[in-house]
């Protein structure tokens, strides 16, 4: 057997309702100044009351940062560590979708190291030490809560990524309740994300794709795909959303050992340039990449058809389940609710060149991809989704 690595968050609490005592879960664990990262959405929402008022109550002095926005900039990120700075912060708590916690890693890291976030760039790059890290998604979709990344858009344009176990939290709090108020449209995009990252995972081509990663990734299918339209058409689904928070962060724990390809790399200029959502931009091209990634990935998508899809163990022959299981992701997309063109999302095909070549500049995910992409492959599959 190939020899190969595997990295999680050492905790994890799954449990409806655990974020209105995540002062108790914290006790002893975050100190008593912890640095709280949100979005100003979820505070006018009301969202992170509970979970403040748990953190007072177990004697803790929090301090708020609630400037995180999609997508979220170097900017914020020192702005949210001068912020822990001047608080003297004992630990750090992301409270939030994939770009608050994706803040929250780095804000613990750099203050707890005090290094220079130019020096942590790229892959195991980061010194530490950390301060203490807590996370609690109320997404389902990154995974962010069990990976060792953190994406920052740097300058107007540009997604710059820390990988290092490091910033893994040391507990990651769970709570389907905390996805009850998500709109349709989100915990679609949500959604597909989770599942890319689970295709991706198990078809990835980095030398560390292992078993772990691969059983995570198929269970992670299950899950998602049996539940997704559910939790789409009903919000207030407990039974759907609790299964999309763990098929998201099974997804999560694969693709943080085996690490995504193509379709992150090509939905990064669509988001980084266009400001669409990060879930979308990934539901936007993935049918277009697993197309051009058949001839060398068709027996590994054959594989996990059945998990996502179980009508599609009906197929017979790799090449005929292959492409049935993109024609049902590309058909998913659309029953869902999203759009399926980048015209779609004020995308002009003039632009197309340009992102192509912006997408080359993902070299740490393109490594990965099961087939090699050039800057011509990426203009022909951004001309096929356009």
């Amino acid at each position: 057997m190939t020899p190969f690595m595997f990295n999680t968050t050492a905790s994890l609490v799954f449990e409806p309702g655990a974020s209105k005592r995540l002062g108790a879960l914290l006790a002893g664990r975050i100190g008593a100044r912890p640095l709280f990262v949100t979005d100003p959405g979820l505070r006018r929402l009301g969202l992170c009351d509970p979970a403040l008022a748990s953190l007072t109550e177990a004697g803790a002095e929090p301090t708020i940062f609630d400037a995180v926005e999609a997508d979220p900039s170097l900017a914020t990120l020192n702005a949210a560590v001068e912020a822990g700075r001047a608080a003297g912060v004992t630990g750090v708590i992301g409270f939030g979708g994939g770009s608050s916690l994706d803040v929250a890693k780095l804000a613990a890291l750099l203050l707890g190291s005090g290094e220079d976030i130019d020096g942590a760039w790229g892959v195991g790059q980061a010194k530490g030490p950390r301060l203490p890290l807590t996370l609690a998604p109320t997404t389902a979709g990154t995974g962010s809560e069990v990976t060792p990344v953190s994406i920052i858009t740097v300058g107007a344009e540009e997604k710059r990524g820390v990988s290092s176990p490091l910033i893994l939290p040391d507990i990651a709090v769970l709570d389907p309740e905390l996805t009850l108020g998500l709109p349709p449209a989100i915990t679609a995009a949500t959604g597909v994300d989770a599942m890319v990252h689970a295709i991706e995972a198990y078809a990835s081509k980095n030398a560390n794709n292992n078993p772990l990663s691969q059983m995570l990734a198929r269970e992670a299918l299950r899950l998602l795909g049996a539940n997704i339209e559910r939790a789409v058409s009903d919000g207030s689904d407990i039974d759907a959303r609790s299964a999309m928070l763990l098929g998201s962060m099974l997804a999560g724990q694969a693709f943080a050992n085996a690490p995504v390809a193509a379709v992150h790399a090509l939905a990064y200029p669509i988001g980084g340039t266009f400001h669409v959502p990060h879930g979308l931009s990934n539901a936007l091209v993935l049918p277009h990449v697993l197309r051009f990634n058949a001839p060398d990935a068709a027996h590994l998508y054959a594989e996990i058809a059945a998990d996502a899809f179980p009508k599609l163990e009906r197929e017979e022959g790799t090449q005929a389940r292959c492409a049935a299981f993109i024609e049902e992701l590309a058909a998913l997309s659309a029953r869902l609710g999203l759009k399926t063109r980048l015209r779609d999302v004020s995308i002009s095909e003039s632009d197309l060149p340009k992102m192509a070549s912006d997408a080359m500049k993902q070299q740490r995910l393109l490594v990965n991809n099961p087939r090699e992409v050039s800057e011509a492959d990426a203009l022909t599959i951004y001309q096929a989704a356009w």
